[in-house]
């Protein structure tokens, strides 16, 4: 299943008590989907996940299907370290009526190659919808080897991998031996172009919040053939790219949303909100960028 070529990996927008702030999160969809996003991902670590209960997440997926109104694929980040807790909450998540769900690997336990296969192979037998495998080793302590994934994209409804591990030799090998409709993103918006050139589908993406119809640009050039064109497009927007990456996220583009007038409040403790330093570098960039003063 192709989800489109940039599945922004959605902030999750909160009020001044720290609670989800339900009004900018439908101002947020819209903004998304009028700039460059052809799918949303829900409650994944860019929408501080960690932080949230699974109350609150279950809320967020019922409301952004509804905002959404099959404009575009809503998929659903219910993957966790504890099998029976992700399965409870991929029903919930289906029951909500999104469109797909996103696994992330198990984090903090540690799991070995067959324990990660079993894992995502026993919670996608537990559900009718599309699943997303989430390999990043980063966050995660443990990293999916390719032929892990060459199994998993064997069962029928896992349909894609968000590939995070910076490793394109080891995206190569995943798209070389899966079948021909299983989509590999790029996890990491600084290799949009090279994962495109190996023959990715496109990128879950942070940084779609603020360049997404530049991003567009970039992956329709390649696509078209324009290849220096698509090269000129990534280097004009690497900077952004890192400077949304410059803190942990998602406090940068929270900032950026909030200086181009997209409110989404702040963060959850343990992220803290951007400092004044960050802060006046990003607004350095995004003035470059878009020619306006903040």
């Amino acid at each position: 299943m192709n989800f489109g070529q940039i599945v922004t990996a959605m902030v999750t927008p909160f009020d001044g008590r720290g609670e989800i702030d339900f009004a900018a999160t439908k101002n947020l969809i819209n903004h998304l989907l009028a700039n460059g996003s052809d799918g949303l991902v829900v409650s994944g670590t860019t929408g501080e996940s960690p932080t949230l209960t699974n109350e609150e997440k279950v809320e967020l997926f019922k409301f952004t299907v509804e905002v959404t109104g099959g404009r575009a694929p809503v998929i659903a980040g219910t993957g966790t370290n504890n099998t029976r807790e992700s399965i409870e909450l991929t029903r919930q998540a289906e029951d909500a009526g999104v469109d797909a769900i996103m696994l992330v690997a198990p984090y903090y336990n540690k799991p070995c190659q067959e324990g990660m296969y079993q894992h995502f192979k026993t919670i996608a037998e537990a559900t009718s919808l599309p699943v997303m495998l989430y390999n990043i080793p980063g966050r995660s302590a443990v990293n999916m080897s390719a032929e892990t994934i060459i199994r998993l994209a064997e069962i029928p409804n896992i349909v894609a991998v968000k590939e995070a591990s910076g490793n394109l030799d080891t995206m190569a090998e995943i798209i070389d031996h899966t079948p021909k409709d299983f989509s590999l993103y790029s996890g990491d918006d600084g290799l949009t172009l090279p994962v495109l050139a190996i023959g990715g589908t496109g990128v879950v993406s942070v940084s779609a919040h603020v360049i997404g119809n530049e991003m567009q640009t970039m992956i329709n050039h390649f696509k078209n053939g324009n290849v220096q064109e698509a090269a000129n497009e990534h280097r004009c927007l690497l900077p952004i790219m890192k400077e949304l990456f410059a803190a942990p996220n998602p406090s940068s583009v929270k900032a950026a949303l909030n200086l181009k007038g997209v409110p989404v409040g702040g963060v959850r403790l343990p992220i803290l909100p951007l400092p004044n330093s960050q802060l006046k570098s990003l607004k350095q960039v995004l003035a470059i960028h878009e020619e306006i003063t903040f």
